[in-house]
């Protein structure tokens, strides 16, 4: 069933338009998209890359995007995609390389001997994001796509007044059927049942939970969807607020998806925004 998660894991790359505009429309589109990519940057924090998206625009940006890579360690600098989003909305996007720890609050070796990567988001992410931006929270957004859309949904329930608006692009709800595959997964955990455990599902809380969510899954991924849809039922039978999509079908758990749901995980982000204080 997960077989086809290797591809993913090895870091997966958008495919390429097919459209073919007039020669003078593609310099005009190349022009702005050069534009828009030279955005970014890349920082380092503790020796560990971040890279980090700045608007283009008169004033300075409000808010801000703390983006989670899923296992393949693929960041947003190339992605035009998203970065036409985040110069749409305005959007300040900070995407660090936290290489294959699953975003959790335990130690991976792999990472870190000293510190879980979680709290090294706390610790050192969002003190560089307020440090250069002067954005701090509840102004700090989370985003995250397949092991980091679980990861951004478990930072935010167990923080959820410090971050109240998360969304999260095919999370891998249920990583817990991937112990025993040779990743660094398995040195986290002392079996899979431990790991089960600390997934999200099992750490909602029903009186602390971010009032601004949004979750989505193709149908078609094999791999993730049953884990988005059991979150899903878990959070309707809790109470818990949400918005989610478990319809919308295009590319299964691939680029082709997570780009397709950007404009909409954007969207939320952006409203949501608006509305906290």
């Amino acid at each position: 069933m997960f077989n086809n998660l290797r591809d993913i894991f090895r870091g997966c790359v958008p495919s390429p338009s097919t459209e073919t505009p007039s020669e003078q429309a593609a310099v005009q589109i190349a022009a702005s998209d050069a534009s828009i990519l030279n955005s970014w940057r890349t920082e380092s924090v503790d020796g560990r890359r971040v890279d980090v998206f700045v608007p283009q625009a008169e004033t300075p940006p409000q808010a801000a995007v703390l983006f989670l890579h899923g296992h393949g360690r693929v960041l947003l600098h190339e992605n035009l995609i998203f970065s036409r989003l985040f110069q749409q909305h305005g959007l300040v996007a900070v995407c660090p390389d936290g290489g294959r720890s699953w975003w959790l609050d335990v130690v991976c070796l792999e990472f870190e001997a000293e510190q879980t990567p979680q709290n090294w988001l706390l610790n050192s992410i969002v003190p560089f994001i307020e440090r250069n931006f002067g954005i701090a929270s509840p102004r700090i957004a989370l985003l995250g796509v397949s092991m980091g859309g679980q990861g951004a949904l478990q930072l935010a329930f167990r923080h959820a007044s410090k971050f109240p608006v998360v969304a999260a692009i095919a999370p891998a709800v249920d990583f817990h059927q991937l112990y025993g595959s040779g990743i660094p997964l398995d040195s986290m955990f002392p079996d899979q049942e431990a790991a089960r455990q600390a997934s999200v599902v099992l750490n909602l809380q029903p009186l602390a939970w971010p009032r601004h969510q949004f979750f989505c899954c193709d149908p078609a991924d094999a791999e993730w969807f049953d884990g988005a849809a059991r979150l899903g039922m878990k959070l309707s039978s809790s109470g818990i607020l949400h918005e989610r999509d478990l319809e919308t079908s295009g590319g299964g758990h691939s680029w082709d998806y997570f780009n397709r749901m950007a404009a909409k995980s954007l969207s939320h982000i952006a409203n949501s925004l608006r509305k906290v204080e």
